[in-house]
């Protein structure tokens, strides 16, 4: 990589909110992004920031061709260089359609790409269809996005939520065949409720005799834990799940680990393993945990995988997570789709009908594999999972995640035409699982 990277820290990432970023080539005709996700607030630190920063890496690798195969084709977009704009997901709902119809109507973006929370993408979903402005989401896990709703201008590049939970039930079931009882310590509000309902379901339907139980769902931001830590270690689950995430799950940790809760039960997570390489020795050691799939550590040993992983730690002296990791993949899909799009039109820009036409079941590879957009007439992503156990490596000097185990595309994702929880509870018919 050149020294023409951005490495934004937190000050930076916001002043940079709403301003645009210049592109060696300016004055020549360009593919300009909006690039969107929390730079301020209580998710910026573990997601926001850090996905921002892969955004910038892979816009400015792709800008000068310093991608590996199959993204060293043609530079930017179709040759034409990228533009970005970043734009603060901070604010609530109401602020994120306001600032997503500045980004269509003042900036003239030719796509919008990023997002983390559940809540902003199901209100910005049916403003970009309004619009007719490409959109893709980067997060946003729960499946109520497209099981309740149909678009023709939002995708979504990674999977929902459903994948990380049936992972982690036939992760239990492969590893720890011996389970009789499961407990659980979720956010009260959508994405802790479903992950708690996906892995619950999936788990008794694979491991009928497990018994369920304490439920916990702490309010999201609560901070202390005691109290519920205090549940779990007299019930003394053989499992506890948890779907926490950022500081609520720093939080978690720090508490929960001097009281040896981590001794007493295997406690798994979904999507821990993004506070690993910021949390270092204060992590408790035998956490198990996703990465929301193969991400980070748990990344497949590809060439544009490796390239990518070690590419953000030169340029950030931090391991990539998951949240760059699924950022990068809006950003390599839109490059696909609109690079067939203009292979069919002569050449020129694509249209947002052309753009959309070519990523409805588009498949593509990114640093987490290959990822297929498979669902919702080919708009919501499946790709594979992956889980691994924290351990200290007293040669790097910091925890890495051991004993990973990988879970196909096919056998943790819903079919096309059902919903997650009607495919979890009618059996997962058609799962293509070794």
């Amino acid at each position: 990589m050149t020294d023409q990277r951005l490495s934004l820290s937190l000050a930076a990432a916001i002043a940079a909110s709403l301003s645009l970023a210049p592109v060696a080539g300016h004055a020549q005709e360009t593919f300009k992004i909006g690039l969107v996700n929390f730079l301020s607030g209580p998710a910026a630190d573990a997601f926001g920031v850090p996905s921002m920063n892969g955004g910038v890496l892979m816009v400015e690798a792709l800008n000068a061709g310093q991608v590996p195969a199959p993204y060293d084709g043609q530079t930017g977009i179709g040759g034409l260089p990228i533009e970005f704009v970043q734009i603060d997901e901070s604010g609530g709902a109401q602020v994120q359609i306001q600032r997503y119809r500045d980004l269509v109507e003042r900036e003239e973006v030719d796509a919008v790409l990023g997002y983390d929370g559940s809540g902003d993408c199901l209100a910005i979903a049916p403003v970009a269809d309004e619009l007719q402005t490409v959109t893709i989401f980067s997060g946003c896990g729960t499946t109520r996005l497209f099981e309740e709703a149909s678009y023709d201008y939002v995708f979504r590049a990674g999977a929902h939520t459903t994948m990380d939970n049936v992972a982690l039930a036939h992760y239990i079931k492969r590893t720890m065949p011996e389970t009789k009882t499961v407990a659980g310590l979720n956010q009260n509000y959508s994405w802790g409720q479903d992950s708690w309902r996906d892995f619950t379901a999936a788990l008794t339907l694979l491991m009928p005799e497990v018994e369920i139980g304490p439920e916990l769902f702490p309010e999201p931001g609560a901070g202390q834990y005691g109290s519920q830590i205090s549940v779990l270690m007299r019930a003394k689950p053989d499992v506890v799940h948890s779907s926490l995430w950022g500081g609520d799950l720093e939080a978690f940790l720090l508490q929960a680990g001097p009281r040896q809760l981590f001794a007493r039960s295997h406690v798994v997570f979904n999507m821990a393993e993004h506070v690993l390489p910021r949390m270092g020795e204060k992590a408790p050691v035998g956490l198990i945990t996703g990465g929301r799939g193969a991400v980070g550590e748990l990344r497949p040993r590809t060439e544009l995988a490796d390239w990518f992983y070690e590419a953000y730690a030169e340029a950030y002296g931090i391991p990539a997570v998951q949240g760059p990791f699924r950022f990068v993949q809006t950003i390599l899909a839109l490059k696909t789709a609109a690079e067939i799009a203009m292979a069919e039109n002569g050449g020129t820009k694509p249209t947002d009908e052309e753009i959309a036409a070519a990523l409805a079941g588009l498949v593509f590879e990114t640093p987490s594999g290959t990822v297929e957009m498979a669902l919702a007439d080919g708009h919501q992503a499946i790709q594979g999972a992956a889980i691994g156990i924290a351990a200290w490596n007293d040669e790097l000097g910091r925890l890495e995640l051991t004993e990973v185990e990988h879970f196909a595309a096919r056998c943790v994702n819903p079919p096309a035409g059902v919903t997650s929880l009607e495919w979890i509870e009618g059996g997962m018919v058609g799962a293509e699982c070794e």
